[in-house]
């Protein structure tokens, strides 16, 4: 009778490790069910793209979105970023020349006042003038330095731009295109607009010969002495 209930008790046992190892494949089946349903819907509402090297998820409403519709996208974001990049190197370009032109402009009158009254000044001041005459050159030459870099900056901007009117007008995304060729537009006659006074600042600066002026003679300033100097009683008398 014992012989019975232990081997009653072994069988209860057995089945029910059995029981629990059937609800665990049940469960691990489930989850695999979900897990593959999940993938799924996040494979339709998400599209990854490759940017630069680095992945990016693009979340898309509708589930079934064409090529052409994606493109058109993202030439629309090139152009937002093109028209940002032009308009920072066309602020930076118009006040580098209309420093340019300030800068050229008090260099051509400090050195017609300078050849005006050298003659007339003591050597301390002349030599004061001089030297501030010197320090505007060199404020000349550090302007026209900032010129060359920013309008390389703006030349690139220029290039981008016009690319991305083309893409966005062969993406079909007309609108996009018709800012970036207004941006453009704008940015191409406000450069031009300064460029054309500092242009004439230059003309004036050349006619001046300002840049390459020499210092007047020591010689040809007078002295304390000098101005003191008495008349020879000669040329005093009257005839």
């Amino acid at each position: 009778m014992a012989y019975y209930r232990k081997l009653f008790t072994a069988s209860l046992r057995c089945a029910s490790t059995w029981c629990v190892y059937g609800r665990g494949l049940v469960t691990a089946s489930l989850a695999r069910e979900r897990l593959s349903k999940l993938s799924s819907a996040m494979k339709k509402n998400w599209i990854s793209l490759s940017v630069a090297g680095a992945i990016c998820a693009v979340p898309i409403a509708q589930v079934d979105v064409s090529h052409e519709a994606l493109i058109k996208r993202a030439s629309s974001l090139v152009t937002d970023s093109a028209n940002t990049y032009l308009s920072q190197t066309t602020l930076a370009l118009v006040d580098s020349l209309t420093q340019y032109a300030k800068a050229v402009r008090m260099l051509v009158a400090l050195h017609r006042r300078y050849e005006a009254s050298a003659t007339r000044l003591t050597p301390a001041d002349e030599e004061a003038v001089w030297q501030i005459l010197v320090q505007q050159r060199e404020e000349v030459s550090i302007r026209k330095e900032h010129c060359k870099r920013f309008e390389s900056n703006w030349m690139t901007a220029i290039n981008l731009s016009e690319l991305a009117a083309e893409a966005a007008y062969n993406a079909g995304a007309d609108q996009a295109s018709v800012a970036a060729r207004s941006s453009l537009d704008l940015a191409q006659s406000q450069v031009e607009h300064v460029r054309q006074v500092s242009l004439q600042a230059e003309k004036d600066l050349g006619e001046a010969k300002a840049l390459e002026s020499l210092r007047v003679e020591p010689s040809a300033v007078p002295s304390a002495a000098d101005e003191d100097e008495e008349i020879p009683e000669a040329y005093l008398r009257e005839d």
